[in-house]
């Protein structure tokens, strides 16, 4: 068990039978009053930020989680199968723990949370950019190049689509944001 006193940036505990990571806490002590914790708190699972407001010397029940480097091997009706860069254990992931996982492809390194006693997976969390291959595109209408504002849509080597400038075309290696599926930058060789 732990207190408010022991509240730091990213702890884990449980709170409201799901568990949550502080991402703001500040310790208050009003001229009149008891002093109290204003926090704002991440669900791990779901990822909702709330604010809620503890007591001074609230026991919290801590949980301790731990983040691991896993490598993306395949997808099956399973779900998606990643395996530890340390120890070559396998473990299946089901697709709705992954956001964006259409922009994942094999071999590719995922950051995986566990509840430490349980050894469950909380979240699997892709790298901010990857580097993927346009496989099919349109060709871009002349005179609409020269602007990066003008979009048209692109397949990628793992079968997504997202928008890209007039400029890419097939075969070009390009950076996408996995948080929100935006072209970022042409890399290149």
């Amino acid at each position: 068990m732990a207190t408010t006193a022991d509240f730091r940036n990213g702890m884990c505990f449980n709170f409201k039978g799901d568990i949550y990571t502080i991402v703001q806490f500040m310790h208050v002590k009003p001229g009149k009053g008891p002093a109290f914790v204003r926090t704002k708190l991440k669900n791990v699972k779901t990822g909702r930020v709330i604010e809620n407001t503890f007591s001074s010397g609230v026991k919290v029940d801590e949980v301790r989680v731990e983040r691991r480097q896993y490598q993306y091997l395949y997808k099956d009706d399973m779900g998606f199968n990643f395996m530890n860069t340390e120890t070559f254990e396998q473990i299946s992931i089901p697709e709705n723990m992954i956001e964006n996982n259409d922009l994942m492809k094999e071999g590719q390194l995922v950051e995986i949370q566990f509840h430490a006693e349980s050894e469950t997976p909380l979240t699997a969390e892709m790298p901010s950019f990857v580097e993927l291959t346009v496989t099919s595109t349109i060709e871009g209408e002349k005179g609409n190049t020269a602007s990066s504002t003008a979009l048209k849509p692109a397949t990628l080597e793992t079968g997504a689509e997202i928008m890209v400038p007039m400029f890419i075309g097939e075969g070009e290696v390009i950076k996408v944001d996995t948080r929100d599926r935006s072209y970022s930058e042409r890399v290149k060789n």
